[in-house]
């Protein structure tokens, strides 16, 4: 049956694909209004990023691993889960503004490197209910990183963009950090 069911399909397809290309007919939208997106502004704002990974109730904890066998200096192949708060000074007690919700993992086995998938999800102010996506590399011991913002929601929706990330405190015991991060992002 599986020899008789792919060429079928594979044969279906390439029909109708010519055919749809011989009469000319394109897909048609069924909103024939383009959205409209007024004008583009750039935001620049700045909070702070508390990565708790001792005590209680860690909003970073460790997912993955490496192999009992690696030997790695740098971490490599670890990998954390977070759900970080977000203030607006470098104190864990100050005023939460959102989360840092997604992920971070060690992905250099010569430096102190992290790949970071992350949404900036915001909870109160302005941009409540709006998130921005930020998809980079951290290399951890420059004293300012630089990652693209790829997108957003709300506010956010079409953003592009990058932010600069630089260490504030680094706890080398509990590895709890707090970095500052400058956005700046351009948006509708």
């Amino acid at each position: 049956m599986a020899t008789f069911f792919l060429p079928f399909t594979l044969s279906l397809l390439i029909t109708l694909s010519l055919t749809s290309s011989a009469t000319g007919t394109t897909p048609k939208t069924s909103n024939p209004n383009p959205i409209k997106l007024g004008t583009e502004k750039l935001s620049h704002f700045q909070f702070y990023w508390n990565d708790i990974q001792s005590g209680p109730n860690p909003t970073s904890i460790s997912i993955v691993k490496p192999p009992p066998t690696t030997t790695s200096a740098t971490g490599f192949g670890t990998v954390n889960m977070i759900d970080n708060p977000l203030t607006d000074k470098p104190d864990n007690n100050s005023q939460i503004l959102g989360r840092a919700q997604g992920f971070y993992g060690l992905s250099s086995q010569e430096e102190i490197g992290l790949l970071m998938a992350m949404n900036f999800v915001f909870t109160t102010g302005r941009y409540n209910g709006s998130t921005l996506t930020v998809l980079g590399r951290n290399a951890v011991l420059q004293k300012v990183r630089e990652m693209p913002v790829i997108g957003g929601t709300g506010l956010f929706r079409f953003a592009r963009g990058y932010v600069q990330a630089s260490t504030y405190t680094l706890n080398m015991q509990t590895r709890d950090a707090i970095v500052k991060y400058n956005v700046y992002v351009l948006h509708y």
